[in-house]
């Protein structure tokens, strides 16, 4: 049994805590490492693996700090990068990997797009995706082409409609806001917007969300819908007809400049 916590970092990180019944932790995505220790010592949890997404600063800048403040021998999984020279275990997805600290297997997915060494980790039902894969959105394209965010998108999406999404940003209002741009008609996405909305003000947090919602309000995963193909050719004065591909291209576009 593994329980999943969420630790606030930044602005609207998350860095996500998973832990199991003998106090054994794992984190994914440590940007800060004070946030991760102060957390630790609350619940009496023993930092035992690191897990890593991608390279980008505000999920490794904690992992430093971390290895130096636990006497334990603490393993760093995560993709092949230099830019992250404190992995122990480089993973991929040809092989499942066992998180023996936790006791549990995990499917590494290859995710390029955000980055070219994204992966994303698929645990008892729960996907860490980093910033492949938002609530109603997805990453910037930094490195990668919009055919390879777009093929990434394709496999999470592909994933049981029950997979629970723990993303590493609390983007999910902004993203909603975006997204009834593109399909205003969507009542699921109405009513989605509305739950959101009334969560932020309290100062929820907004995840995490499943497979099967975002495949009902995220447009990133429903560019063969014609009101967001309209949307999209009208917003860049297209003449021809768009594909998904094409869509999804469109639409990152303006995401970016929204």
């Amino acid at each position: 049994m593994l329980t999943i916590q969420p630790i606030p970092a930044f602005n609207d990180n998350y860095i996500w805590c998973i832990s199991n019944q003998q106090k054994q932790a794992v984190v994914v995505d440590p940007g800060s490492a004070v946030e991760v220790i102060r957390f630790l010592e609350k619940q009496q949890l023993v930092l035992v693996g690191i897990l890593i997404t991608h390279h980008h600063a505000d999920h490794i800048g904690g992992i430093e700090e971390l290895l130096s403040s636990y006497d334990t021998n603490i393993q760093v999984y995560g993709p092949n990068s230099k830019r992250i020279p404190q992995i122990t275990h480089i993973v991929d997805d040809k092989t499942p990997i066992f998180i023996n600290e936790l006791g549990v297997s995990a499917q590494v997915i290859n995710v390029t797009g955000h980055t070219l060494e994204h992966i994303a980790y698929l645990i008892d039902g729960n996907l860490f995706c980093g910033d492949t894969l938002f609530s109603g959105g997805c990453g910037r394209i930094f490195e990668g082409t919009a055919e390879q965010m777009f093929t990434s998108l394709e496999k999470l999406s592909a994933l049981p409609s029950a997979t629970k999404v723990f993303c590493a940003h609390e983007y999910t209002l902004s993203n909603l806001t975006f997204a009834l741009m593109a399909e205003p008609s969507n009542s699921l996405l109405l009513d989605y917007y509305d739950q959101v909305k009334q969560q932020r003000q309290n100062n929820e947090i907004t995840l995490p969300s499943s497979i099967g919602k975002e495949l009902e309000i995220n447009p990133f995963l429903r560019c063969d819908q014609a009101e967001i193909q309209s949307k999209v050719s009208t917003k860049f004065n297209l003449s021809t007809s768009l594909d998904t591909i094409d869509c999804f291209t469109y639409l990152r576009k303006w995401k970016d400049i929204f």
